[in-house]
């Protein structure tokens, strides 16, 4: 299908999606997050697409929700439709892993989607930040809750509470995001990284998502008996047959998602 507010692209088993608002800063609105939903929902379906990278510009992934948007609503409107609901949870039910690649503002929604995505890479200028506080408002999409889990209580109650922004080094200190590389280097970096996933087998890969996830919604002990039981459980798939015989054979595996 066509799209207004989003780029997408597929070449060699990987997915690009580029927010594509530049007037707006890519701030996110219904439009954007209803195209990226059903962009996500395509790569979903589509076999070829073994794994999915969301990025925007070098000045903003994405600047945060669209304030215009949002400014007029009534707590009847907002509550009664839902406000961000349907979008987000379509985008937290896809199961091939999804990389954010963030350069310059990634700030309310900006940084919650990028959360949303299964790990992040950044360049030497990102900014991270849940300024909603600055609106009279708190984050609605996960800015006290997933951040909170990944850097900490002092750290989202901080940046929760001032508005502060969090840059690149910061963010990869406190475990927000798993590499910082030079600006002009962020979508090779990405790109690798999207590749070395698409060369493994897509059942693996999707349930290596699943038992990361796991593991900020169970106790420890759950955790773990999930992870032995899937484990377990791949020893029944031809891919754990290839792959093993492959290492021991000093071969690259050749793996068929069966």
């Amino acid at each position: 299908m066509a799209y207004e507010t989003i780029i997408l692209d597929v070449d060699n088993h990987i997915a690009l999606i580029t927010l594509n608002r530049p007037d707006a800063m890519n701030a996110l609105n219904d439009q954007l997050l209803s195209e990226l939903a059903k962009a996500l929902k395509a790569c979903q379906e589509n076999e070829k697409v073994r794994c999915i990278i969301i990025t925007g510009s070098e000045k903003a992934f994405a600047a945060g929700a669209d304030i215009s948007m949002m400014r007029d609503k009534t707590f009847v409107e907002a509550f009664a439709g839902d406000l961000f609901t349907p979008e987000t949870e379509q985008i937290l039910q896809i199961r091939k892993p999804i990389i954010a690649a963030v350069s310059g503002y990634a700030l309310g929604g900006g940084c919650e989607l990028a959360m949303m995505c299964d790990f992040i890479i950044c360049s030497e200028s990102a900014k991270f930040g849940q300024p909603e506080i600055n609106l009279g408002v708190v984050a609605g999409i996960g800015g006290t809750q997933r951040l909170t889990r990944l850097v900490g209580k002092s750290k989202a109650m901080d940046m929760n509470l001032t508005g502060r922004f969090m840059d690149a080094a910061e963010a990869e200190r406190s475990g927000l995001v798993s590499r910082v590389v030079p600006v002009k280097k962020l979508m090779e970096e990405a790109t690798g990284a999207a590749a070395k996933i698409a060369e493994k087998s897509m059942i693996s890969v999707m349930v290596v998502k699943e038992a990361v996830n796991r593991a900020y919604e169970v106790p420890l002990r759950e955790g773990l008996l999930f992870e032995r039981r899937v484990f377990h459980s791949l020893f029944a798939t031809e891919d754990q047959k290839e792959g093993m015989s492959a290492f021991l054979e000093k071969r690259e595996a050749q793996f068929r998602d069966k």
